[in-house]
């Protein structure tokens, strides 16, 4: 039997599709968990190492005593909000657009939105330093700041605000080549960043030989060479056409500036919410128990906080497994990805949790041994550590929904879980004075938040509005 096919039914060689990058390839086909983890293990180990940083730089300032670590303190909830906003709210909008972009094949529009990316975060951060430079003693006032620790705030804030676009263009270069799948790139150059913070920071806020001593406003400006320094690296990268996608010229287009903007705008409103929890928590902590109260809170919520950049480290990757696996049209495989990354976050978060709960003096005692500082810090760890876990697994599935496009359900959840924190702890503390009770709604809030989203997430809420 012989087969006749006439030319109309045998494709041109022109038809073929173009050959798919193995990068993406593995995004799409490769096993889940084992993708997962060798995407995410650069990522969690850099961030493991910033996280370090930031604990050696607030272990230096602590030697200055209780008004400095009070002043840092006050402005870490600003410095971590803005940091979230540029690397996880709008970098994870930046990093779903060009997965999805590349998913769906459409490889121009991938390296269009790299200059889409710059122009956003840019201007963000020249707004977000104008904002707080202007309005920062009223600010750190608001949250409790007086005397010596509003000064240590002030000198702090304006040094590391002043130069805060430098995060933001760093961030929307990691989020660039992120989307792409690599994640080593990024953490290589936070890692050099890394290097040169641990030595800088301790130098500048002591001096040495010729070198003044700044003292906190030394800390601050060790952050920001850092941050230029790791800045120039990664835009040296994506600029020199080693990054698989390429910043060219281009015409600003509406499309895809929404591209980004429909997951980082509704993202950073979940971080403004995450922010301002901490921000009005610490508020009232500061008016029921003063500035001592508050360097003990401000100590055991940091540990919380950096949860944020292990969490993150696993987050980044399901950004762009999710969205490239949504952009090829394979919602079941992202679901997947979604619920393995969000277990290992569970597991992740809630170990350190524990751990926090069981010894908190060992996180405590690293920073001060004013009585009235561990009393309430222990207080804090004790009460919300065990409820970190659900942190954990809330804010991995809010990466992931960035890379699916859809963000509904962690500003709902994370609507609830500012309410019952902020507005729960009120009452309980106007009810019995008890910061014992404050705490215990802000363990309750983050179990809701984690449950809420994880039900979801698994119920196919990004499916049925699809």
């Amino acid at each position: 039997m012989s087969l006749n096919l006439s030319a109309s039914a045998v494709p041109p060689a022109s038809a073929a599709p173009p050959a798919m990058n193995p990068r993406t390839r593995l995004l799409l086909h490769g096993a889940i968990l084992p993708t997962l983890m060798r995407l995410a293990w650069p990522n969690i180990l850099v961030m493991l190492a910033q996280a370090s940083t930031g604990l050696i730089e607030t272990w230096w300032v602590s030697r200055l005593g209780t008004d400095a670590l009070a002043g840092m303190a006050l402005v870490f909830p600003v410095f971590m909000m803005m940091q979230m906003l540029s690397g996880g709210a709008m970098g994870g909008g930046i990093s779903s657009a060009i997965a999805r972009a590349l998913g769906a094949g459409r490889r121009a529009d991938a390296d269009a939105l790299v200059l889409h990316a710059i122009v956003i975060n840019g201007l963000l951060g020249l707004a977000f330093s104008a904002v707080v430079l202007g309005f920062g003693p009223e600010l750190y006032r608001a949250l409790g700041g007086e005397g010596g620790s509003l000064r240590a705030a002030l000198l702090y804030s304006n040094v590391v605000f002043a130069g805060t676009t430098l995060v933001w263009l760093m961030n929307a270069f990691a989020s660039v080549v992120r989307g792409t799948g690599n994640m080593l790139v990024p953490s290589l150059a936070v890692c050099l960043g890394v290097a040169l913070l641990i030595p800088l920071s301790p130098l500048l806020i002591f001096g040495l030989g010729p070198l003044p001593a700044l003292g906190v406003a030394g800390a601050g400006l060790a952050v920001v060479a850092t941050t230029a320094f790791t800045a120039l690296f990664l835009a040296w990268y994506v600029l020199s056409g080693r990054s698989l996608v390429r910043l060219r010229p281009a015409r600003l287009r509406a499309a895809l500036f929404n591209d980004i903007l429909r997951v980082g705008a509704v993202g950073s409103v979940s971080t403004l919410q995450t922010t301002l929890t901490v921000a009005l928590t610490t508020a009232l902590v500061g008016g029921a128990a003063g500035p001592d109260a508050i360097a003990g809170y401000g100590t055991g919520a940091r540990l919380e906080y950096l949860l944020v950049p292990l969490v993150f480290g696993l987050g980044a990757p399901m950004v762009a497994l999710v969205g490239t696996n949504i952009g090829a049209g394979q919602p079941a495989r992202a679901l997947r990805i979604a619920l393995t990354g969000g277990a290992l976050a569970f597991a992740m978060s809630e170990a350190v949790g524990l751990a926090a709960a069981v010894w908190p003096q060992a996180w405590l005692g690293l920073f001060g041994d004013d009585p009235r500082m561990l009393e309430t810090g222990t207080a804090y760890l004790r009460s919300v550590g065990p409820a970190y876990g659900f942190f954990g697994l809330g804010l991995s599935l809010y990466f992931a929904s960035q890379g699916a496009g859809l963000l509904f359900w962690p500003l709902f959840a994370g609507m609830l879980r500012m309410l019952i924190a902020v507005g729960g702890g009120w009452a309980v503390l106007h009810l019995t004075g008890s910061l014992g009770w404050l705490f215990a709604a802000l363990g309750t809030a983050l179990v809701v938040y984690g449950v809420m989203l994880g039900a979801a997430v698994a119920s196919g809420a990004w499916f049925r509005r699809r």
